[in-house]
């Protein structure tokens, strides 16, 4: 498969820096798309040829920066779980070359069949990474960026998407929930966090499964992020008992690694939750952000879960009331009925 390079010289430029490796041959001309990506990274796939095929990314600067991908690769490699290898580098010009983890993601192979087994293992290499933490090595998951994060709902999801502006009563509600759920998630026990550990970012693989891919973000932070990514996916959903159960399945594999989870599962499924509205309310913003700011409406169609998912957990819990209060007037709607604990 080929096609025409000659508007985008980007991947003209990807072509002839391909064409100059000694150590990895590949035949340029064989180069074709491998994924979508929602920045402005770009992943090819090449041939070798031997028939074997890599991953060529292309990170233009000044908007992208390979360091922390080539870094985050080499951390969590070391870990024992599957991650690219970075094969060869131009780091100026922002062109890698990748060990090719296949084109099988988790999204286009789970189904009721197969869900418990790839989860299973998803969890599995969650630990592994997890289990050896270090501070130090990536950057903190502080409050400021959390709260940086949050901020993202009020000003694309609540002021872009729904047009609308809140009113001081509504702006001091809201903050109100961001302090709550920032106590909680800076009170949990820190570990390496993927950020994006997600179907769309775990490939399917015959040994090592799953390929861990999209990591560049990691950060040093809460510890049940990556699992709320996991089991509450934006792209993806599961009955509340089967998110449960692998939760459930989660803090005990991870009490078996010595990892500084609670040691009461009621407590740490609530963490799990708190953790879980953060990331919803983050990906709401990054969602409409995408659209409004970007062009891209492919992640419009995913709104209406991750809001079904925010509606859920602040339902559950009294301290989250205010934002099920917020959201009814935004909707114009009557007051929701929820669980408390």
């Amino acid at each position: 498969m080929s096609f025409n390079t000659g508007s985008d010289l980007r991947l003209a430029q990807l072509k002839e820096w391909l064409a100059t490796l000694s150590a990895e041959k590949v035949l340029p001309e064989s180069i074709r798309p491998a994924s979508a990506d929602a920045s402005f990274r770009r992943y090819f796939r090449v041939d070798a040829p031997d028939g074997t095929t890599y991953i060529a990314m292309d990170a233009p600067p000044p908007q992208e920066d390979v360091g922390p991908f080539i870094h985050v690769a080499e951390v969590f490699g070391e870990t024992g779980v599957s991650v690219p290898k970075v094969l060869e580098r131009d780091v100026e010009r922002g062109f890698l070359l990748l060990t090719d983890l296949g084109s099988t993601t988790y999204l286009h192979q789970l189904n009721h069949d197969t869900a418990h087994k790839l989860y299973l293992d998803a969890i599995d290499a969650l630990v592994l990474i997890q289990a050896q933490s270090k501070p130090g090595v990536f950057p903190e998951y502080d409050r400021a960026l959390l709260h940086r994060e949050l901020m993202l709902f009020p000003d694309w999801y609540i002021g872009k998407h729904l047009g609308i502006t809140m009113t001081e009563k509504q702006t001091a509600l809201l903050n109100s929930v961001f302090d709550t759920l920032l106590a909680n998630n800076l009170a949990q026990p820190q570990v390496y966090v993927h950020r994006d550990y997600h179907s769309r970012n775990l490939m399917v693989t015959e040994r090592g499964n799953p390929g861990i891919l999209d990591f560049q973000d990691a950060v040093y932070g809460p510890i049940t992020y990556d699992l709320v990514s996991l089991l509450r996916d934006a792209y993806i959903q599961w009955d509340e008992e089967m998110v449960l159960d692998w939760a459930i399945r989660y803090w005990e594999r991870a009490r078996r690694a010595g990892l500084p989870v609670s040691h009461d599962v009621d407590a740490f499924y609530r963490d799990f939750e708190f953790m879980g509205l953060q990331r919803h309310l983050k990906v709401l913003g990054i969602f409409a952000r995408l659209y409004h700011r970007d062009g891209k409406d492919g992640y419009l169609k995913d709104l209406p879960l991750v809001m079904e998912y925010t509606r859920k957990a602040a339902g559950r819990y009294k301290a989250l009331a205010p934002l099920i209060v917020l959201l009814d007037e935004l909707d114009a709607k009557g007051p929701s009925v929820g669980f408390t604990f």
